[in-house]
């Protein structure tokens, strides 16, 4: 079992089928002193062997047994190609600590993505902006990063609009795979297609957001057929092929019927009855669930608990699943909250190490990031 590491969010600039979206940024700041009771000096060397690379970012165990979390948003995309990294590499590091993800993503990092045809004084103006983002997103005011991000895409949206360049209609349509499934899209639905994505085209391009969305949602709204003849729903022999669970043959029979009415409704889009239905269903399921036993729930563990910290976690989980499968969701709640209590701070005593490197040593070779350019 591995608990997710909590992640910093920001809103960001980018131009997806030509909205924006939110993006996960994680990238280099100033360096502090302590994190986990472990000191770490500026520019501290830091040797060990590569548990993951992800093309972003370095997952480290260090040589003192500490995890580390290494950033190369520094680091170019040419350069990081250039890395060749894989598990169980030595690396040794030189970097600065960051207290969080969010750090990784400094306004040097940022301007890497802008339109190179972003004037110096835009520059100014959006440095001062970003430093206002990292700001409202520390106090937790969304309200002001959303009109920050306003600020900020009114400056960068006609750069990336001019720049942008749509994929041809056939492209477009083909990325759903319908020609590979033999599936032909009918004369009349593909040139009303075409014509809707060619005024989605021209709505993005004038900026006229709204216009564009309802152009894009009638796009779907015709192609939804075809997706449901391209992703046909599970039959009930289907959907149970995988569940370990012994049934009587009455209990199959309930099974499959409510199955079939909850898939009606769902055709129907009737959310509401759809909901109920699954919520039948999973109720008589729920007894015949058989519950993972508690040392292969915590498996992936990769640090050491005390003895009697490993009893109280075993008797909480056991109590909670027991609860469970009686349907007592809520007391089954209160016992999730004492395992994650006595659980908790072994996490935060083996969070990873958050490093912005200043060079990479592997195989006798040396990487720093791009010098910045103005």
């Amino acid at each position: 079992m591995k608990k997710p590491a909590k992640k910093t969010w920001l809103l960001a600039s980018a131009l997806t089928l030509g909205m924006a979206v939110l993006t996960p940024l994680q990238a280099g700041a100033t360096a502090v002193d302590t994190t986990n009771n472990v000191t770490i000096q500026i520019e501290q060397k830091i040797t060990g062997t590569i548990k993951y690379f992800d093309g972003s970012s370095i997952t480290l165990k260090g040589t003192d047994g500490k995890n580390y979390y290494i950033g190369l948003h520094n680091f170019s995309d040419k350069q990081i190609e250039q890395l060749k990294l894989a598990e169980g590499q030595e690396i040794l590091v030189e970097g600065s600590i960051v207290k969080d993800y969010s750090d990784f993503f400094t306004f040097a990092v940022y301007k890497k993505s802008l339109p190179k045809e972003v004037t110096k004084e835009e520059l100014v103006q959006l440095e001062k902006l970003f430093s206002d983002m990292k700001k409202a997103e520390k106090e937790e005011n969304y309200e002001e990063m959303e009109r920050i991000y306003e600020a900020m895409d009114n400056i960068t949206r006609p750069y990336e609009l001019a720049n942008w360049q749509p994929e041809p209609f056939e492209e477009f349509i083909n990325e759903a795979a319908f020609a590979e499934k033999n599936i032909v899209i009918k004369a009349q639905d593909k040139e009303q297609l075409k014509t809707l994505y060619s005024n989605w085209i021209k709505y993005v391009k004038e900026n006229k957001t709204d216009e564009a969305s309802e152009n894009i949602d009638k796009i779907f709204t015709i192609l939804e057929p075809y997706y449901q003849e391209l992703y046909p729903p599970l039959t009930f022999e289907e959907y149970m092929a995988d569940m370990n669970v012994d049934l009587t043959k009455e209990e199959l029979a309930k099974l499959k019927t409510i199955y079939e009415e909850a898939q009606k409704a769902e055709k129907d889009k009737d959310e509401e009855l759809s909901m109920k239905k699954w919520d039948e269903f999973y109720e008589i399921l729920r007894p015949h669930f058989k519950p993972v036993p508690f040392e292969e729930y915590m498996a992936d563990i990769e640090f050491s608990i005390s003895n009697a910290d490993y009893a109280k976690l075993k008797q909480h989980y056991e109590e909670a699943v027991a609860l469970e499968q009686k349907g007592e969701d809520e007391k089954a709640g209160e016992q999730w909250e004492a395992f994650y209590k006595v659980l908790d701070p072994y996490y935060e005593a083996n969070r990873e190490i958050l490093i912005s490197p200043s060079k990479l040593t592997f195989n006798g070779q040396d990487f720093t990031p791009e010098p910045e350019t103005n």
